[in-house]
């Protein structure tokens, strides 16, 4: 009963008024714990939190070993052990919202200062954005440039000593510099307007001889047709006269197109045929429009952008192998310009050489093809072709001038870059650069070394002019003449004209029976020309003909060496007899004192001006002397019957001195043979 009585409490009846009264005092209690933070310390908080927890602990120990014991005299103190506990779970829980009183505040202040930050940020943003702002404002004043500075003042000396008083105040400008810049710009202005003035004048001065130009250009375009009918109607009278003036107007028109050294070839040679030769013919053949749009420079194409993709699209689908594009590199390396001049040089039986020079514009050179035209028909023949074909007519002009090497020595670097070894491989198709073209074209290529630029020179064409043509209507001629001469020989007959005939006696039994052309190699093989091919005196680029001349049973065998320079160069003649064995030079005297004959003393059957008779005058000879060798050898006399060449020509003495010589020289008119 009595712990009964303990444990039940006392029932407290509470009235409104002690309702209100103990709410406001729990507000008064809360409101003074936030108070009571500030006062308290935080380490002392912890401490007490520790040592509330330590007896906590301490007293839950307690009651769990009093109820381990159990007995009625136990519950008292595990009562108070509770108690007690509670009072500390009260202190806790206070120490609780203590600390998150604490915390509340910390944020608090925590916020706070990150706005007062964020203010500050914001300033100083502020601040930055102030700063650059006027740094630029700064910036933009120091590079500021005002438009006198673009205006070519005249110097301070000269703005003193011209500029009126009132305009350049010396006083005031003499020593302050902004003032004296601005008195200059109001002069400059001033001399502005002045000239502004006579801008004006000048104009009207301008549109007033515009119109008297515009009426003499009417005038003058009112003469043109006028002008036109006059040439129209002299052009007879131009031919009669042999004075082409509306030709020659048309060539000078054209031959402004002409590169550097085809315009000096066309002016020399002009010079020279109006000067010294009519029957030297000069022209210009070729596109001039070609020629025009050399010089003109590439035209911007307004679809290259539209186009690039197709063309992209045709690269991708065709690219050109390395052999097709140093292909397109030779080609452009050996283009030619598209103008060329062309000289006629006619001869008096209306032969004529037709020569056509072009001008090679990377390789900066001239090449010539030629063409014969006989003034009439040629009777055909097997072995003169070579005389008047195109790539060698013109061969050896000048000595060792054979036109298969360029002449510039830059070139040789350039055909390097694009593979070509030499440049004869191409020359049926270019043309023959020999250096007497270069020559007439004003070039001049020097041997040591490769030129940088090379410069027509007018002089030099015109020191070899005159020459030049001499030489190639005395090629010409020569190369006809022989021509004529081959066609004759072919048939084993010796044409020997009437200038000529007192050269050798009424009677040559020995006759031509065979003349055709034969090859350097052939030539060389030949064991009676060795002494020739060993002095040097035979060339690849000479002609070379072989002969046989019979008598009875006697054969002589010949070989001749025709030089490209004939007949300034006499031919060359290498013998062989076969007859009662093999006589060459080497083992017979009396062969070598016939190629003597023949060879040394050949100015004796030259015949009349320029000569072109030689050849066949030295075949005629060599007839004359087998006739001389055979009928002055001795007779075997123990063989009976008529003798095989019997003697009938006179001779003084058959034989002379130790080595037999024969009598191989006919003196006319007396008609007897002596030694020389």
């Amino acid at each position: 009963m009595a712990t009964d009585a303990k444990k039940r409490k006392p029932k407290v009846i509470r009235s409104e008024e002690g309702k209100r009264s103990r709410h406001d005092e729990q507000e008064g209690r809360y409101y003074s714990e936030e108070s009571e933070v500030d006062l308290r310390d935080p380490k002392k908080d912890y401490q007490l939190y520790k040592d509330t927890c330590d007896d906590l602990q301490r007293l839950m120990a307690e009651i769990q070993d009093l109820k381990s014991k159990g007995g009625k005299e136990v519950s008292a103190e595990i009562e108070e052990r509770r108690i007690q506990s509670c009072v500390h779970f009260m202190t806790l829980k206070k120490l609780n919202r203590l600390a998150h009183i604490r915390l509340k505040k910390a944020r608090d202040q925590t916020h706070e200062s990150k706005q007062k930050v964020d203010a500050y940020h914001l300033q100083l943003q502020n601040l930055l954005y102030e700063v650059m702002h006027l740094q630029k404002e700064i910036t933009k004043c120091l590079e500021f440039k005002s438009k006198h500075e673009e205006i070519d003042l005249v110097n301070v000396e000269e703005f003193y000593r011209e500029a009126p008083s009132e305009i350049s105040k010396p006083e005031i400008t003499s020593s302050d510099p902004h003032q004296q810049t601005l008195c200059r710009l109001d002069w400059e202005l001033e001399q502005r307007k002045r000239l502004a003035e006579k801008y004006k004048e000048s104009l009207a001065s301008k549109e007033k001889i515009l119109k008297e130009i515009e009426v003499k250009k009417e005038y003058l375009n009112s003469l043109q047709p006028q002008l036109q009918s006059i040439m129209q109607a002299s052009l007879p009278v131009q031919e009669y006269l042999s004075m082409p003036f509306d030709c020659m107007h048309k060539q000078y028109e054209t031959a402004r197109h002409l590169p550097a050294p085809l315009y000096v070839l066309f002016v020399q040679a002009g010079a020279y045929s109006q000067a010294c030769d009519k029957k030297l013919l000069v022209s210009i053949e070729g596109s001039v429009e070609e020629a025009k749009a050399l010089f003109k420079p590439p035209e911007d194409s307004q679809d290259d952008e539209s186009d690039s993709d197709a063309e992209e699209e045709q690269t991708k689908r065709r690219r050109p192998t390395l052999g097709v594009q140093l292909d397109d590199k030779r080609k452009e390396m050996l283009k030619r310009h598209p103008l060329c001049v062309s000289l006629i040089v006619k001869c008096k039986d209306n032969s004529s050489l037709n020569l056509t020079f072009y001008f090679l514009m990377n390789l900066n050179i001239i090449t010539v093809k030629a063409k014969v035209v006989p003034g009439s028909e040629l009777a055909s023949s097997i072995n003169a072709g070579e005389l008047i074909n195109t790539d060698t007519v013109l061969s050896g002009l000048y000595p060792g001038d054979d036109g298969k090497k360029t002449p510039n020595p830059a070139n040789q670097y350039q055909f390097d870059k694009v593979g070509i070894l030499d440049l004869s491989d191409y020359i049926s198709e270019l043309g023959h650069p020999y250096l007497w073209v270069q020559t007439m074209g004003g070039l001049h290529f020097p041997t040591d070394q490769p030129q940088p630029s090379i410069v027509a020179d007018n002089t030099l064409s015109a020191s070899h002019m005159e020459k030049t043509i001499k030489l190639l209507r005395s090629r010409l001629l020569s190369r006809l003449s022989l021509y004529k001469q081959f066609a004759s020989l072919e048939h084993g007959i010796i044409p020997v004209s009437g200038e000529c005939q007192n050269l050798f006696p009424a009677k040559v039994i020995s006759r031509l029976t065979r003349w055709n052309m034969i090859t350097y190699e052939d030539y060389v093989v030949l064991p009676y020309t060795k002494d020739v091919v060993e002095s040097g005196l035979a060339q690849e680029t000479h002609l070379y003909y072989s002969l046989m001349i019979e008598r009875g049973t006697a054969k002589l065998h010949g070989a001749v060496v025709l030089n490209p320079g004939y007949c300034l160069i006499p031919p060359l003649f290498s013998l062989c007899l076969n007859w009662k064995g093999e006589r060459s030079s080497r083992n017979d005297e009396n062969i070598r004192v016939m190629e003597s004959e023949i060879n040394v003393y050949y100015k004796e059957l030259s015949g009349p001006s320029p000569g072109f008779q030689l050849l066949t005058n030295q075949l005629q000879r060599l007839c004359m002397l087998l006739d001389v060798y055979l009928e002055t050898e001795c007779h075997d006399n123990s063989v009976e019957g008529p003798h095989e060449f019997p003697p009938e020509k006179i001779c003084l003495r058959l034989v002379r001195g130790p080595s037999r010589m024969k009598p191989f020289k006919y003196n006319h008119p007396q008609g007897f043979f002596s030694h020389r």
